[in-house]
């Protein structure tokens, strides 16, 4: 019996007969209709079969709700109208920043088009943070090979961009288990699976993590795990990209594409029509969609979200780098995951996240009781975890495949695109790899159009924003001394000064709202969230742009900050 018919005898068994599958060209498609969401997502990984087939499509119609369409940009314009540029990347994350970079190495053309407003808007600011050492991922996976090439270049990488980055280490917590059993594991491991952990004894842990729970009996320890702020390396990547020649558009989204025989010709989009000679895709959750336009659809994302928590920097005192406990679960048997506690590069400790099928690509809420749930699971590693320590919550979406694994390949059908797909967890950690091989993909594709040769001017440095509270009390005078701007402090939370919040706004890649000034130098990141030092901020956007306060921006057009008392402003008039 083929495999097509054993998983249609499957499928018929737990749905029965709302739901078929088909082979086509090695791979496989899912048809049929359900009314939950749950349902439709477990008969996708019921059915894949990486071995097998190079892809799994699930087309099973969702009746249960409507599944909301990609929010597009308001703006509609002619600025890129009959632009060819050698290569076009789609998607403005860290993934799709690391190849723009990884492409001005070559003499090409490189633009970057991102449908939101600012760069890093969705997952690549929606995530911990963490550089993983690969503990979860299995042997053969793509994304552990991406991981593990990922993670031995991040010292370089941050070295070269000017970005924080710090090898803090990975404890993995077990209770009531003996020594010995403990280090058996550990080598075990390590046999099967790796990367290399060391095994840390009771004493030994609670001496160097004094805080964590008395009743842990020993952990296994991941040196080479790290911290880095997503959204900062992503926006330095940019930076560096642009430095080196690329083009970074926002506010541009692609809404179709014209295919002959099997070769994107052009792509249309709100600003105009875009007639690239190569495509990349890394639109993170709408890569399914990118594949669809192109032709080229062989796998299908399911959304995942994660809801983290961010504590106030006293409670990142009880900690020193990034613990979890294993074997543990929470009461609510819903969630998948519950994440672990991780202090940030820049000293919060973070808590999460937890992981929920959705059928909303971006539904960015959070809610209650994932938070209770994942602060439940948590406290087994610090019984101290106190939901009063909040500062903030926000939740991302993963892009995950059905497969649970990267596409990073050319296309399938479609010749002349590149994709790089199901990025999730780790995608912080393999985007400095997945953009060397899909940089030399890109090459490779226009080589056959073209001699392409090495960017023999190509500068890998970047230098950063100042950091103006890392710098001893001399340094800091010096610097006061050439611009007094640095002296004036903005955000009393975080010690950001005026002087770097007007650096951010002439950047390489620049920004205009409140939320982008905030993702690249900090202020409103600490326990007020911007109360006290955001109304200072938008007036510094507002002197150094000459516009009026009343048009900047928080985060996108349309997020206009209201002025005045409840009684002066009718929000119906907004």
């Amino acid at each position: 019996m083929s495999y097509c018919k054993r998983i249609n005898k499957k499928l018929y068994k737990r749905f029965g007969g709302r739901v078929t599958a088909r082979e086509y060209d090695r791979c496989l498609f899912l048809e049929g209709e359900l009314d939950d969401w749950d349902d439709i997502v477990s008969a996708g990984l019921m059915a894949v079969n990486r071995r097998r087939y190079d892809g799994l499509v699930n087309d099973i119609v969702f009746t249960g709700g409507q599944i909301p369409p990609m929010r597009t940009p308001t703006l509609m314009d002619k600025t890129l109208d009959g632009e060819s540029p050698d290569v076009l990347i789609i998607g403005g994350g860290i993934v799709g920043c690391a190849i723009a970079r990884e492409c001005t190495k070559y003499d090409m053309q490189i633009l970057l088009v991102e449908k939101e407003h600012d760069l890093a808007m969705q997952t690549s600011s929606r995530n911990d943070g963490m550089i993983h050492p690969g503990i979860d991922l299995i042997p053969g996976q793509v994304k552990r090979r991406y991981n593990m090439r990922g993670n031995h270049m991040y010292d370089q990488v941050c070295q070269e961009l000017d970005v924080p980055f710090r090898r803090s280490g990975q404890y993995i917590c077990f209770h009531g288990i003996k020594m010995a059993m403990l280090a058996f594991i550990g080598q075990l491991y390590y046999l099967l699976v790796g990367p290399r952990g060391r095994f840390i004894s009771k004493k030994e842990f609670h001496k160097r993590e004094p805080n964590m729970n008395p009743s842990v009996s020993g952990a296994l320890y991941f040196p080479s795990a790290g911290v880095v702020s997503p959204y900062g390396l992503t926006i330095a990547y940019a930076e560096n990209a642009v430095d080196n020649g690329a083009r970074v558009m926002t506010d541009t989204a692609v809404l179709g594409m014209n295919v002959e025989n099997n070769r994107i010709i052009s792509l249309e989009t709100n600003r105009g029509t875009i007639f690239p000679k190569v495509v990349i895709n890394a639109a993170g959750v709408f890569t399914e969609e990118i594949a669809r336009m192109a032709q080229d659809r062989f796998f299908s994302i399911h959304p995942r979200k994660g809801t983290n928590t961010i504590l106030d920097h006293k409670a990142a005192m009880r900690m020193n780098t990034i613990v979890s406990s294993f074997g543990t679960s929470s009461t609510k048997k819903r969630h998948t995951k519950g994440g672990g506690l991780v202090k940030t590069i820049d000293d919060n400790t973070l808590v999460g996240p937890d992981a929920v099928e959705t059928y909303m690509k971006e539904d960015y809420t959070t809610v209650a009781q994932n938070v209770a749930d994942v602060f439940e699971k948590q406290s087994l590693t610090d019984p101290a975890l106190h939901i009063r320590d909040a500062i903030t919550y926000f939740s991302g979406i993963r892009a995950a495949s059905y497969e649970e694994d990267f596409i990073i390949r050319k296309g399938k059908w479609t010749k002349n695109i590149v994709h790089a797909a199901g990025i999730q967890s780790p995608g912080t950690t393999a985007a400095p790899a997945i953009a060397l091989d899909v940089g030399r993909m890109a090459k490779e594709i226009l080589q056959e159009q073209r001699p392409v040769q090495k960017n023999t001017k190509f500068d890998p440095i970047r230098k950063g924003v100042v950091r103006a509270n890392e710098l001893t009390i001399e340094e800091r005078n010096i610097l006061i001394a050439q611009n007094p701007n640095y002296g004036e402090i903005v955000c009393r939370c975080e010690q950001i000064s005026r002087g770097e919040i007007i650096d951010a706004l002439h950047r390489s890649v620049p920004c205009y709202t409140l939320d982008g000034v905030k993702r690249r130098v900090r202020p409103g990141m600490g326990r007020c969230q911007g109360g006290f030092c955001g109304p200072l901020v938008m007036q510094i956007i507002a002197e150094e742009l000459a516009l009026p306060l009343e048009e900047i921006d928080k985060s996108a057009p349309g997020g206009e900050v209201l002025f005045g008392t409840i009684k002066e402003v009718d929000v119906n008039d907004r």
